[in-house]
């Protein structure tokens, strides 16, 4: 008998809904809990890694439902940006057109999944009511001054034709399709978040956030402390950013990114035709990480051009390299080959000078012999005033002796760089500003938000930005002079729109402001929000300074969004690519041990790796196959079971056809016993060891599963619990007594209660089957009692003729006749007796049992 999941499933969906059992409160005398799971892209429709990111969010949202808190769990929609844009492309659509589609398709399979959203709560980036306070954020930060325009080197996708940020830069390859990613000189508009570098940095009030997370912002952040050196070239400064002051007169050559404006100068006065250009352009075309990375050859060119060390006044050679990047310090690095392993490398390779300022106490450097840097500390000479200390010792001296000398200053650099939020894409919120020929730039007023996106766009059919074609659109008035004005036509980064998502679901649908400051009171900081690691420093980052922002402006009144995060495990799955048809769906390759062939066009396809699902590599299962074939329930037990929700999961067939047996098990002996358990029975009476047992492991299987639940989140545990416990109730012989009759009821009534998080609907079903009055979330959690918990459990050593066969677990209470009856069933103490006479039984007490056989 399969249990009737299809049927179940609908009748308490439509329960839920008809009682709006997860519409939270914006008041509540309740304890409030905020459960929030990254909000997906809408390209498509949703695969596993969706479903395991939302059963995790949804399994607590109803524990804490259970546990009497007023709880927020909403869903929408991340539905700006390329991947939404992408597909319209591939499906020659349109995007408004497609991502709704998208959207429509997700939330019929959110919902036949059960979870329990707010769904009057929703939202879509891509909504003019939403991305409309978007652009009001913007605005504010402009008039802050967090957000100015200026031109700057950036990295470029070509297939993509458009900006990305360094962090979605991965291994020199566009995070999205993975193209090779090239350096391009635009004007861009950025916004300043190294302004709350500081505060990005302190991760006090994050409350539990896995370390590796707050380390991998730290170090994307790379604050470090220092001096600032005012070089000169002709007539202007040319600062350097260095944390090693105590070297500053061994400096034998300046080094500078190719994207260094002093470069660009050069390159002005060369032309194209120089080495110096050709040499640049090869450098920009190269990935940071491989230019950076330690057996990179370190390259550069001589540009003929000196700058002045302004502490000793001498004249150091001006060379463009490849291993200086211009998104870290000044984009100009004060060379000192004696003391720094990259600089002496390069020195060597190019005969350049090596000068010792840093003297090894144990061996005396010779600059003309050494054959490697000497990094250690030592003593100052050729340093002036400072030979003879220990360099150390200067760093704080030399630091004070260059700002007293208006040399530099004190300084404090970051790795981080401005965030550059423009996009040359269509699919994106539109920048509030317009350009008249007489007023210049000039923001739109309030009134006029929100700057639609035109719909009548031809996207796919160029490389150039769409909505440079846009006449009509790009054509409108200047809000200070009235005269001729044209908009921008940069729309922003998607990750502005999922920047300050979490705050507009505390009050969705304002029209008067992004949201209500008491609302955002009540509900933030976000209690428990779970995603990807891969969103670190992507979304994460951009989080906390928005929301940063928002305090500051006073719509927050918190100092984190996030109090609790929880990096989710990928659902991975094996890959295919066939060298014709490219990446194929793992029901399309014909797999035959070791190799397998394309069911598409039959050529030999390439095995690849298990990976995290994704939509590019196509080695995605759709969940809607596995909800015919057997439930919502199912699925959310399988993907909570299979392991620790921060650990990976192998999409298994065969595992989730086990988890169904799980279910059905349940579903089989509450059907059975339906009639005994919607009866009353006294506590009075004779138990049995065996409903000792059973009595002990219900209590045990309450506590440790919501003990799991609480405090680890450790759900696989909890779901174990309960599988071991089912099969201790179907060892259980019938009742005898009223009291046993209790606890086999109890032992029955347990389960549902437990396992509600993970497999609602069936739950739902078998409590009310059992003479539940109210919903499972309004019966509260399982409770256990201590004093049940006191296992009077002993280990005894069974022997046949002296000799240990086995061991055997009992209450030391039992009678010394059930005891014996259960070693005789052992199965190795039943092969050394079978046949055999047994003349005696020694039974030392609560120790061993030593059988005597002829």
């Amino acid at each position: 008998m399969e249990y009737p999941f299809i049927e179940i499933e609908k009748k308490w969906q439509k329960i839920w809904d008809d009682k709006k059992i997860f519409a939270a409160q914006d008041q509540s005398d309740k304890e409030k809990k905020y459960i929030l799971s990254m909000f997906p892209y809408p390209s498509g429709d949703l695969h596993m890694g969706h479903i395991s990111n939302y059963s995790i969010g949804d399994a607590l949202a109803r524990f804490y439902l259970q546990s009497g808190y007023n709880v927020l769990q909403p869903m929408g929609y991340d539905s700006f940006g390329m991947p939404a844009e992408n597909f319209a492309i591939q499906h020659n659509s349109h995007p408004k057109i497609t991502t709704e589609e998208n959207i429509a398709k997700m939330k019929k399979q959110l919902t036949a999944m059960g979870f329990g959203f707010d769904w009057s709560r929703e939202v879509s980036t891509c909504r003019p009511d939403y991305y409309k306070w978007g652009q009001w954020l913007f605005k504010r930060m402009y008039e802050k001054g967090l957000i100015y325009k200026k031109k700057s080197f950036v990295n470029w996708c070509p297939s993509c034709a458009t900006v990305l940020a360094n962090e979605q830069v991965e291994d020199g390859k566009c995070w999205r399709c993975e193209s090779v990613v090239v350096k391009k000189e635009l004007e861009q508009w950025f916004a300043k978040i190294t302004d709350y570098a500081e505060e990005l940095l302190d991760t006090s009030d994050l409350v539990d956030w896995p370390e590796k997370v707050k380390l991998m912002q730290k170090n994307w952040i790379g604050r470090s402390t220092g001096v600032t050196i005012n070089f000169l070239f002709e007539d202007q400064k040319l600062p350097v950013f260095t944390t090693r002051p105590d070297t500053i007169f061994g400096v034998t050559f300046m080094a500078i990114a190719p994207e260094h404006p002093l470069t660009q100068k050069f390159l002005q006065e060369e032309g194209e035709n120089s080495k110096l250009y050709q040499f640049c352009q090869k450098v920009m075309s190269q990935d940071n990480s491989q230019r950076t990375a330690e057996d990179k050859d370190k390259e550069g060119i001589f540009t003929g051009r000196y700058c002045v060390n302004p502490v000793s006044g001498e004249k150091v050679e001006i060379w463009v390299t490849n291993y200086v990047l211009m998104n870290y310090g000044t984009g100009a690095v004060m060379a000192v080959p004696a003391h720094d392993t990259r600089d002496f490398l390069f020195a060597k390779k190019y005969n350049i000078g090596i000068k010792v300022v840093v003297q090894n106490d144990d061996k005396n450097l010779d600059a003309q012999t050494m054959s490697e840097a000497f990094t250690d500390d030592g003593t100052m000479i050729n340093s002036a005033q400072f030979d003879g200390l220990g360099n150390q010792d200067c760093l704080e001296k030399i630091a004070d002796w260059i700002a007293s000398e208006n040399f530099g200053e004190k300084s404090v650099n970051y790795k981080l760089r401005d965030w550059g939020l423009s996009r040359q894409r269509y699919w994106g919120n539109p920048i509030p500003v317009v350009y008249c020929q007489k007023c210049g730039t000039q923001l739109v007023p309030d009134e006029q938000l929100p700057v639609l996106l035109p719909d009548d766009i031809q996207i796919g059919k160029t490389k150039q930005n769409p909505l440079l074609s846009a006449t009509k659109w790009l054509k409108t008035t200047c809000p200070k002079c009235g005269g001729e004005a044209r908009r921008e036509t940069d729309t922003m980064d998607t990750f502005v729109d999922s920047s300050w998502y979490f705050a507009r679901y505390c009050d969705a649908h304002n029209q008067d402001a992004p949201f209500d400051k008491e609302k955002a009171g009540y509900w933030l900081p976000v209690d428990q929000y779970i995603g990807g690691i891969e969103h670190a420093v992507l979304h994460l980052l951009y989080a906390r300074f928005f929301h940063k922002f928002m305090r500051d402006i006073g719509l927050t009144n918190c100092n984190e969004p996030f109090s609790r995060l929880l990096t989710q495990g990928m659902v991975c799955m094996q890959t295919f690519r066939c060298p014709k048809d490219g990446y194929i769906f793992p029901q399309d390759a014909i797999v035959e041990g070791k190799t397998a062939t394309c069911a598409l066009c039959g050529s030999p396809v390439t095995i690849g790796n298990i990976e995290k699902m994704s939509k590019s590599k196509k080695n995605v299962v759709n969940p809607n196959d596995y909800l015919q074939r057997f439930g919502a329930d199912t699925l959310r037990t399988f993907v909570l079971f299979a392991s620790p929700p921060e650990k990976d999961v192998d999409w298994n067939d065969k595992a989730v056809g086990g988890a169904f047996r799980f279910l059905n098990r349940i579903y089989k002996i509450f059907v059975k016993n339906k009639d005994f358990l919607t009866k009353e029975y006294s506590c009075d009476g004779e138990i049995s060891t065996q409903y000792e047992e059973l009595r002990y492991s219900s209590h045990y299987a309450v506590k440790k599963a919501v003990g799991y639940i609480r405090e680890k989140l450790q759900f696989n545990t909890a779901i174990a619990a309960v599988m071991e416990h089912l099969n201790n109730l179907y060892s259980a012989k019938s009742p005898a007594t009223s009291a046993e009759k209790a606890i086999y009821k109890e032992a029955h009534t347990i389960i549902p209660k437990i396992i509600y998080p993970f497999a609602p609907h069936l739950c739902e079903e078998i409590w009310q089957m059992i003479g539940g009055a109210n919903l499972l979330h309004e019966s509260g959690l399982p409770t256990y009692d201590e004093k049940y918990l006191v296992k009077n459990d002993i280990t005894l050593v069974i022997q046949v003729m002296g000799k240990i066969r086995a061991q055997l677990e009992t209450s030391k209470n039992a009678p010394k006749e059930e005891i014996i009856a259960k070693a005789k069933e052992i199965d190795n103490v039943q092969k050394f007796l079978a046949g055999k006479t047994i003349v005696k039984e020694i039974v030392v007490p609560n120790k061993l049992i030593n059988f005597v056989i002829k």
